[in-house]
């Protein structure tokens, strides 16, 4: 009788037990090439993330980045908030009354710039100040048309800067037209600014989650961000890395002048990290961290509309290179698809190093869904999510190859010309 052909591992030491465990069983005969190919794809994704957790400044710990200090009570600064706005009647005014409400920060004045509205921006911001008391404090100028070689909301802030600097200000912030502040948020933005003898500090402030679409896709938005973006490599002199959140940017006025005002990223789509950027270049100190307790109160309603947000800027942010998108659509396959594909492999081992990669991306994802007071259940729903993104980013490099990228408020800002 012909013995039943068998499948011999390589060896008897620890290689020869590593494949028998990662065959599933003692007794399949699965060849063990097929095995160790499987094992080796299955490595790639867990240890992506272990490198993730470990090694990129601890970007995903949510808990450590929230770092508002407390006001002291005693300053007394100059503060200029500049408002660019651009058909913001909703929420002007909740923006407006909340940063002449501000105290413990010393005086804070407001400037709006109405870009060209057509739905009564202007007259509610006036309104306002008004039923506070403040519209002394409160200065809007209209728009200029858009100069050449600018963006749309540069502009705006480059004519707000204009008219700040003549109340001679400590500090400039720079603010969008959707923020709500909390009373003290000025005043914790100064004091971690000067305690720390940074030039620029910005808050990432808490978004909306009012809805289905917003519940799955915004934590995420801030995830990923804050992932290209480690906080704790902004912060770091060591790093080039720079970034920031355009909805809450306090400034010293100095550093402005420094990286060459605003007219030295005139033309960028990403302003916020740019300045963050151009500040770092010149010297500056700067740090980013995340606010509980000042919001935005923009509500995007459907999947629709935050996957058009996340396209206006995608493509921009990887340097309208076609090589670089199609490598960032393998790297989100590879870290965010790959764990869950493997749990149909047909070898153990490759269901379990999959089974692992998943659980470190969700432990890593959780403080942020934690953060926003979401289900746990949704931190496991991340390589569901990272794939919204990739179609998102795969629409923003079609928009601007049609020559409709950037879109916002009707002006295209980063089209092929």
């Amino acid at each position: 009788m012909t013995a039943a052909p068998t499948t011999a591992l390589p060896g008897r030491g620890w290689l020869g037990l590593a494949m028998r465990l990662f065959r599933g069983s003692w007794l399949d005969d699965r060849p063990w090439r097929t095995i160790l190919i499987y094992s080796v794809l299955a490595a790639l994704p867990l240890l992506i993330w272990i490198h993730l957790a470990c090694a990129r400044g601890g970007f995903w710990r949510a808990w450590r980045l929230q770092a508002p200090l407390p006001p002291d009570g005693s300053l007394r600064r100059r503060i200029v908030a500049v408002v660019p706005a651009r058909n913001e009647v909703e929420g002007i005014g909740a923006a407006v009354t909340s940063l002449l409400n501000q105290r413990d920060c010393g005086s804070i004045r407001v400037v709006v710039v109405d870009d060209g509205s057509t739905d009564g921006t202007a007259e509610t911001a006036t309104a306002a100040a008004a039923a506070v008391g403040a519209s002394e404090r409160l200065t809007v100028i209209p728009g200029k048309p858009l100069a050449a070689g600018w963006t749309g909301k540069l502009w705006a802030m480059a004519q707000g800067v204009e008219v700040a600097m003549r109340h001679e200000p400590d500090y400039l912030l720079f603010t969008d037209a959707d923020i709500q502040h909390d009373a003290t948020n000025v005043a914790s933005l100064v004091v971690n600014a000067e305690r720390h003898g940074r030039d620029l500090v910005s808050y990432m402030v808490r978004l909306s989650t009012a809805t289905l679409a917003e519940r799955c896709l915004i934590p995420a938005f801030v995830f990923f961000f804050l992932k290209l973006y480690p906080p704790a490599w902004i912060a770091s002199s060591r790093h080039r890395t720079a970034g920031a959140a355009g909805g809450c940017v306090l400034l010293r006025p100095r550093a402005l002048e420094r990286m060459g005002g605003l007219q030295s990223i005139r033309g960028e789509i990403i302003d916020d990290c740019a300045l963050a950027r151009h500040v770092k270049r010149s010297g500056g100190s700067i740090w980013l961290g995340l606010t509980p307790t000042t919001h935005s109160i923009r509500v995007y309603g459907t999947f629709g509309q935050i996957g058009a947000m996340i396209s206006r800027t995608a493509f921009n942010q990887l340097r309208h290179s076609y090589r670089l998108l199609i490598g960032t659509l393998l790297g989100l396959l590879v870290t965010y698809l790959l764990p869950c594909l493997l749990m149909l492999a047909p070898v153990a081992g490759a269901r379990w190093l999959g089974a692992a990669a998943w659980l470190v991306m969700s432990i890593c994802y959780w403080p942020m869904v934690r953060f926003y007071r979401l289900s746990p259940a949704w931190s496991v729903c991340l390589p569901l999510i990272a794939c919204f993104y990739a179609g998102a980013t795969c629409n923003s490099a079609l928009q601007h190859f049609l020559g409709r990228g950037g879109q916002w408020k009707g002006r295209v800002q980063d089209s092929r010309a």
